[in-house]
């Protein structure tokens, strides 16, 4: 049971959203609490189609927010005479759930934070729900169609109706309308979130050691200088906003910017000194008032703290456009990275974000133009003129990286590209994936025998000519650029795991997130930090296992201790699987591992234990098939082999006896046997819900 999905896997996400809701509706039985299954599904569909993360398992206030107030306004459509579901009940119902069977997201809010977003926002969301300018397209036109006395559950009748809306014939909420139409056009409707690339965990120094270094950086003490020099009083400037030649010269020599102040006439012409000014002015230390440049009152605790000014620096450089690579004046004109500039810049810190080996400028040069050609329709020009463009436009992108490396947010070298970097083997991905292939893309990446022009395939040899020949410029971001980036990263609702994040989350958390987000080497760095941090490594390693053993999800607990096994020292993995071969709750567990990890054959089981791996992985296919219809079916295309099975795991002595009911109930349904009555009144409750499902646009 993953809390995570690619985008692409929509059939995986389906099945493990039907699964997750089936248990919430049982658990919210017992308990005593609202839910409503649709609206349950239309929640996690929200948090897995909508976010850039998707993460099911983490819901911060902006999510709950975002979700009742825009994404349910847009997707469910509640016709005239329908009992309104109760979205925020049903959400409140999932977030104990998700908490309670530990499937919550340690880096996530507390479950009472979570609520008490919730109960912010809960008021809001009836009138958001009738707000027509918030609705998607499809739920516009059907619910004016509804009140206009069209059954839209009728095809024939709703196309009647949409061909007299085509023809004009209609009456509707043109003001509505427009607004729908210009937030879809704006790019603002939630259906069109693109979920981001994973990042892989970062480990990175203590606060305190990164304000000794942002400390020692000249542009963050040129920032505070600059402020420090305006000051609460103020220095007079031009009408134009510009420092007087007087006042110019002075803090040249005050800042030590290396500009050349003899024979200058306009302080325009000091290029270091103008660029402080609009950095300043962008990162909102300094602002001019009424003639005179003053320092902001409010910005003193950042001037204080070197991390958080040198920060506020590194954030508006997304700003610095112009003064950094804009029109100097008209004989000039800006190179395609001016048009897509703050886009760039986030996709080349995202680029260099987690990167294992410092990235080749060749590389990053030419993934840069793969963005141009996407996002510039370039004419059929001559080939001398595309590339003065690209020229022009890399000219460019070295001014940004020498800021970005002044500032100390990337480090320069020159060294071998890393073999990672050269031509990628797509020879195993088939014909499909290669003819679908942008021939820019398969140019670029050096794919043998996708870019089938000469040309093309020889500047892909020159490429990689240039890669290995010698030498090449390498790029990485320093520690207290991966702050910064992370920090962006997180701003923007994506995923940025840092090793020592979880050292204080529950045993299950840890797991589950190791499990589901980190790479090896980061999940052996996190579980020791872990441990460490329990101080007594036998009480530790209990907490873990006992998590393992709480959870009620099979797939997930033998997920966790895969990871668990992974993480651990070499050889005390095995060890402790063999000895919790002869624990009741985990035997099962246990000797699906031993035996997946070749360390245990099928002739040193018992009978007994035979029979638990059995009943194991019969319960965790009833999960990875969703549970419910899709497992009946999957039960009826055995047959008897099937009925075989089932019989022989319901003799174990597997621990999971709540499990092994539900599978005895399938198997009544599936294959005839006895216990039908009893798997259809569950499966009448799981369908039931207090508004039934009501049709998404």
């Amino acid at each position: 049971m993953r809390m995570r999905f690619e985008p692409e896997a929509e059939e995986e996400f389906e099945t493990a959203c039907g699964l997750l809701v089936d248990r919430l509706v049982r658990w919210a039985g017992d308990q005593g609490l609202p839910v409503d299954g649709y609206m349950a599904e239309t929640v996690l569909d929200y948090r897995h189609l909508a976010t850039a993360d998707g993460r099911l398992g983490l819901w911060e206030s902006r999510n709950v927010e975002e979700l009742l107030l825009s994404w349910l306004p847009q997707q469910v459509t509640e016709l005239p005479g329908e009992e309104r579901a109760d979205a925020p009940g049903t959400l409140r119902t999932l977030l104990r759930y998700l908490h309670a069977a530990q499937l919550a997201d340690p880096r996530g809010p507390s479950l009472q934070d979570s609520l008490a977003a919730v109960d912010r926002v809960a008021e809001q969301h009836l009138a958001a729900m009738t707000d027509r300018t918030r609705w998607g397209l499809a739920k516009f036109w059907a619910m004016t169609a509804a009140e206009q006395g069209v059954d839209v559950q009728d095809g024939a009748a709703f196309q009647r109706f949409a061909d007299r809306a085509q023809r004009g014939e209609v009456a509707y909420d043109q003001q509505a309308l427009a607004a729908i139409m210009e937030r879809r056009l704006t790019g603002r409707a939630l259906s069109g979130v693109a979920r981001a690339e994973p990042q892989l965990p970062v480990s990175l120094p203590p606060d305190d050691e990164l304000r000794r270094r942002a400390e020692a950086s000249t542009t963050v003490a040129q920032l505070r200088g600059l402020a420090e020099w305006a000051g609460q009083g103020g220095r007079p400037v031009t009408a134009t906003g510009r420092l007087r030649m007087a006042e110019a010269r002075e803090l040249v020599d005050v800042l030590d910017t290396g500009d050349k102040a003899d024979g200058v006439r306009s302080s325009a012409d000091l290029p270091r000194l103008g660029l402080l000014m609009e950095w300043a002015k962008k990162a909102r230390l300094v602002r001019v008032v009424k003639g005179r440049l003053y320092a902001v009152a409010k910005a003193r605790p950042v001037l204080a703290d070197p991390l958080q000014l040198w920060l506020r620096a590194f954030d508006a450089c997304f700003e610095l456009r112009q003064a950094l690579i804009g029109a100097r004046s008209g004989w000039h004109v800006e190179s395609m990275l001016f048009d897509v500039y703050e886009d760039v810049l986030e996709d080349v810190l995202n680029t260099l974000y987690s990167l294992p080996y410092p990235m080749p400028w060749p590389r990053l040069r030419d993934t840069v133009h793969l963005a141009y050609r996407g996002r510039f329709q370039l004419d059929d020009g001559s080939d001398l003129r595309h590339r003065t463009w690209f020229e022009h436009a890399d000219r460019d992108l070295r001014t940004v990286l020498d800021l970005l490396d002044d500032l100390g947010a990337i480090e320069r070298d020159r060294g071998m590209a890393d073999p990672v970097f050269l031509d990628i083997d797509l020879s195993d991905a088939g014909p499909e994936l290669l003819a679908d292939m942008p021939p820019e893309l398969a140019e670029l990446l050096g794919v043998a025998g996708a870019a089938t022009d000469p040309a093309a395939r020889e500047r892909a040899d020159a490429r990689r000519e240039e890669l290995t020949a010698g030498p090449v410029e390498l790029i990485r971001l320093t520690e207290l650029g991966t702050r910064a980036v992370r920090q962006r990263l997180l701003a923007a609702g994506r995923d940025a795991p840092l090793v020592g994040e979880l050292t204080q989350a529950p045993a299950a958390g840890l797991l589950g997130v190791l499990a589901d987000d980190y790479d090896p080497d980061a999940a052996r760095t996190e579980l020791a930090g872990w441990i460490t941090a329990r101080g007594e490594r036998e009480g530790a390693l209990r907490q873990l296992t006992d998590a393992v053993r709480t959870m009620t999800f099979r797939t997930r607990a033998q997920a966790m201790l895969d990871v668990l096994l992974t993480a651990l020292p070499d050889g005390e993995g095995e060890g402790l699987l063999r000895t919790l071969r002869r624990d009741a709750q985990l035997a099962p567990l246990a000797l699906n591992a031993l035996a997946h990890r070749e360390l245990l054959s099928p002739e040193d089981m018992t009978d007994a234990e035979h029979l638990l791996v059995l009943a194991e992985s019969l319960l965790q296919l009833v999960e990875l098939a969703g549970g419910g219809d899709a497992a009946e079916e999957m039960l009826r295309a055995q047959g008897l082999q099937a009925r075989g099975a089932v019989a022989a795991a319901l003799d174990s002595a597997h621990p999971d006896r709540a499990g092994l009911d539900e599978l005895r109930q399938l198997a009544a349904r599936a294959l005839g046997t006895h216990g039908a009555r009893v798997g259809r009144a569950r499966k009448a409750r799981r369908s039931s819900g207090k508004s039934g499902r009501k049709r998404r646009r």
